[in-house]
């Protein structure tokens, strides 16, 4: 039985040496920081539109940081990653990478160091970016200007922090390598496809994931989760709006951050969605015929403005004479922005909300927290900032107006956990 246990041991040593093993990945050497002027402004211009699209600002930078200095907090449930520096500063970012670094990293999670990165940085969808859009983002990065910051030490616990065990996680959940455009689709399917499945990461924040992180294909890709205590919408037509996504208003919400039937973007979405802006007309309508694949069929003579007029005749109409707190609260803090359009408009655009996404939502999350910390930084700023009413209306309040917006624009049933959500929220 000694020899037994002995040798069993000495097997699990063994499998674990021959992973060690299999699983080491070589130190690439540093380099000199390249000049800037080595790289053409027109390579430079085209990384800084990739680097928006793949939004790398907004998770490379802390709250009220130098961008792309890193230093954000990505909490999850295996605890706390920060984001790293990527300018060239030699000591703390990207100075001494070579582009050969940059691209194992981008294409297969392993910094320059030899060290496994946590797909919390989603190299599962970078890794299909084409050689000529790495090399112009590398450019990019090593033009910014050098800013040393430090990246704070990770709160993962054991056996989290052991890097190497995102060998077994890629073997398992990793599906490594380029593009591979569809023959039997057109061009722009295919262009729309790339963006979204490499740069874009769509599926990174519109997918759940499942108990190691990974995200879940199949059925439930692209069917919503939860970012940031914001739930992420499905793309996969799960979702119920009160209009219908279309391929076109789908293109116009990439194209300005709002959609006339649907509402503002809000939340993680918002700095998303203004480096969206920033993109080619042609790569995004690219983007929504591709997603548009996901989304139900509409039949017969479908228009979203014959469904909004509708919806807002149904709801705008029986506004006044108002009764009850959430009414009165509605026509003190609200009504001057989200009237029904006869009045003039204040502070950029009028999100309709008769149509709006968030009152027909399974969870009154967003609409809770769009209440409460408004809309600060929008996608564009003529689309206008929404205040936020968190010191202004107590709990009883937001409740009595949130049961009020469900119920008189979008005809449904008030939520049933509003007491519990506004208070968690808070």
């Amino acid at each position: 039985m000694k020899n037994l246990s002995l040798a069993v041991i000495g097997g699990l040593a063994a499998l674990v040496a021959v992973g060690l093993a299999v699983s080491w990945q070589p130190r690439i050497a540093p380099i000199d920081p390249p000049d800037p002027d080595s790289f053409s402004v027109e390579s430079i211009a085209r990384g800084r539109q990739l680097a928006a699209l793949g939004d790398c600002a907004v998770c490379h930078t802390r709250e009220g940081g130098t961008p792309l200095t890193g230093g954000r907090a990505m909490v999850t449930p295996f605890g706390t990653l920060y984001t790293s520096n990527l300018t060239p500063d030699r000591e703390t970012g990207l100075g001494v990478w070579s582009f050969e670094a940059f691209k194992r990293a981008m294409r297969e999670g392993v910094s320059r160091e030899g060290d496994y990165l946590y797909p919390a940085f989603p190299y599962t969808a970078f890794t299909r970016v084409d050689d000529e859009d790495l090399r112009d983002l590398y450019a990019y990065l090593m033009s910014r200007p050098a800013v040393e910051a430090d990246t704070p030490d990770d709160r993962l616990p054991f056996p989290y922090d052991q890097r190497q065990i995102m060998a077994g996680w890629n073997f398992l959940f990793f599906d490594k390598g380029p593009f591979q455009p569809q023959p039997q689709r057109d061009a722009a399917w295919n262009r729309g496809a790339y963006l979204v499945e490499g740069l874009g990461h769509c599926s990174a924040c519109h997918s759940p994931r499942n108990a190691l992180g990974a995200e879940r294909t199949g059925k439930h890709r692209f069917a919503g989760a939860t970012v940031d205590g914001w739930q992420v919408p499905p793309l996969n037509g799960d979702s119920k709006p009160a209009v219908p996504w279309t391929q076109a208003t789908l293109y116009d919400y990439l194209r300005n951050g709002y959609s006339r039937y649907h509402g503002a973007s809000a939340g993680p979405m918002a700095p998303v969605a203004a480096g969206l802006t920033q993109q080619s007309d042609a790569d995004l309508q690219a983007m929504a015929r591709y997603l548009a694949t996901f989304l139900p069929e509409q039949v017969g003579d479908f228009s979203p403005e014959k469904r909004a007029v509708e919806l807002e005749q149904r709801t705008y109409g029986t506004l006044q004479p108002v009764s009850g707190s959430g009414g009165r609260i509605f026509n003190g803090a609200c009504m001057a922005c989200h009237h029904d359009g006869d009045s003039p408009k204040f502070n950029g655009v009028r999100p309709s909300l008769a149509v709006s996404n968030n009152l027909y939502a399974a969870a009154p999350d967003n609409l809770l927290r769009v209440i409460l910390d408004g809309i600060g930084h929008p996608a564009r700023p003529e689309l206008g900032y929404m205040p936020a009413f968190r010191n202004s209306l107590n709990n009883e309040q937001i409740i009595a107006l949130a049961r009020y917006l469900r119920e008189d624009f979008a005809g449904l049933p008030a939520w049933p956990d509003l007491e519990f959500k506004v208070a968690k929220l808070r």
